[in-house]
Order: structure tokens, then C-alpha cells, then sequence
């Protein structure tokens, strides 16, 4: 398995035979290309996921992809859902649209290829993946994190702990081999909280840090904490 970082929530995930996309964002990127980031890929079949629909994680120039690779499909929450009027207003081929497939939270999916996507609630819009494939179990958050903020009530705070830790409780008991999980500064304080209790309550084998909005000092602020002593060697520094 390789693994490419790509911007601010995207990867690229390659495999033996298929590669997977999660949340294209291309601001800040240089390139020629349609795809900023993204020039030559593997000649394999590519699925894109799109976790919601926030700018930051759903990048209208992904659906470029069609001009210059066999996207297989294009996995998308439902809070993203767009008719085919718009499609055809954004100048998105047709081609794309019809291999759209709109999720929502809680859902089990299994692709014609044998990959398999289960489906949690985000803490803040759409969904995040778990996606089993070729023999391999990837997380990505999207944006279900544990969001805490400075100037909130007691109720919002309890009310964003409860679900979060609901939703990642449904994960335990599994290995996940790869997990992406955001790691956000402007939370100040309380930036590694979710990533935190995630890398405690389920098994990882290793963490890519994502959604830290280009200051990648969070990373290392977080290994060289106390809290991460039992998991730092599975963060990866990018």
C-alpha cells in the first residue's frame, strides 16, 4: 500500500489493483493539469470519495479526472447531492454523473469489485469511511472529530462528546490499518482531542494527520505530549 499525501484532507491511497481519492481540495496547489496535484496516476481503477460537501473537502475540479483516467466511481454524501441540471450547468461531464453514488450516514456498501464502505456520522457534515479493500482497512474522517471550541456552552460541549465518542464506538473491535484523522490548530488547546481518544479506543496500525490547514507544527506538538506516548510511532510526520 502506498500512500501520497495530497492537501489539507486529501490522500491518495494506491493499492494492488485500485486506487482511492478522499476529499480532492486543490486550493494551494500548482500544476498545469485539470487536477492541481494530481499530474499522472497508476494505470488502475480509481474510486473517489467525498466525505461532505464544505469546499475544503469537495473540489468541483475532481470530476476532471474523467478526462484522463477510468474513474470507477465517485462515492458521495448525501448532504453533496446534486440533480443533473446542476451537473450539466457546472459543465461536469456527463460521464461522471453517472457513476455518482450518494451515501448517507450508517450505510453499508459493497462494491461490484469486492471494496466495501461503511459509512459513520459526522459530528459536523456528511459522513466519514471505512473502507475494506484488497485485504486493507482505511478510516477517513472527513470532519467527524471531536470539535470543541473556546466560548461554548456545557450542553453544546457534552452534547459534541457524546456523539463523537458514539460514532467511533462503533469501530471498536477493529484493526484499522490506515486512518486519517484531522488534527485541527484552531482549536488551540483542544486540537488533539479527537485524535487523541480515536488512536485509544480503536486499533491502528498508522495515523496520517490531516485538516491542520497547512501548520504542520501540530504534529509534532502532539508526539512530544504526554497523552500520545503509547501511539506517536504510528503518527506519521508529513
Amino acid at each position: 500500500m502506498k500512500i501520497t499525501y495530497i492537501n489539507h484532507s486529501c490522500f491518495l491511497v494506491e493499492l494492488e489493483n485500485c486506487l482511492l481519492l478522499f476529499d480532492y481540495y486543490s486550493e494551494g496547489l500548482s500544476g498545469d493539469g485539470p487536477v492541481p496535484g494530481i499530474d499522472k496516476l497508476p494505470d488502475k481503477e480509481l474510486y473517489v470519495f467525498v466525505s461532505h460537501k464544505h469546499p475544503d473537502h469537495f473540489d468541483k475540479k475532481v470530476f476532471e479526472l474523467e478526462n484522463f483516467h477510468n474513474v470507477s466511481c465517485y462515492l458521495i454524501s448525501k448532504d453533496a447531492k446534486m440533480n443533473q441540471n446542476y451537473i450539466r450547468k457546472k459543465g461536469i461531464l456527463e460521464s461522471a454523473w453517472e457513476k455518482m453514488r450518494f451515501v448517507g450516514k450508517s450505510e453499508q456498501i459493497e462494491m461490484d469489485s469486492g471494496i466495501t464502505v461503511m459509512t459513520l456520522a459526522s459530528t459536523d457534515r456528511g459522513v466519514a469511511f471505512l473502507v475494506k479493500a484488497e485485504g486493507h482497512t482505511i478510516y477517513h474522517a472527513g470532519d467527524l472529530n471531536w470539535w470543541s471550541w473556546e466560548g461554548e456552552t456545557e450542553e453544546c460541549e457534552r452534547d459534541m462528546e457524546r456523539r463523537f465518542k458514539q460514532e467511533i464506538g462503533k469501530l471498536a473491535g477493529m484493526n484499522v490499518d490506515v486512518a486519517f484523522l484531522p488534527l485541527d490548530p484552531r482549536q488551540k488547546d483542544r486540537f488533539y482531542w479527537g485524535f487523541d481518544y480515536f488512536m485509544k479506543h480503536v486499533e491502528v496500525k498508522t495515523a496520517y494527520p490531516m485538516h491542520f490547514w497547512g501548520d504542520k507544527s501540530v504534529i509534532e506538538k502532539l508526539r512530544k505530549m504526554d497523552v500520545s506516548k503509547e501511539y506517536r510511532d504510528k503518527i506519521v510526520v508529513l
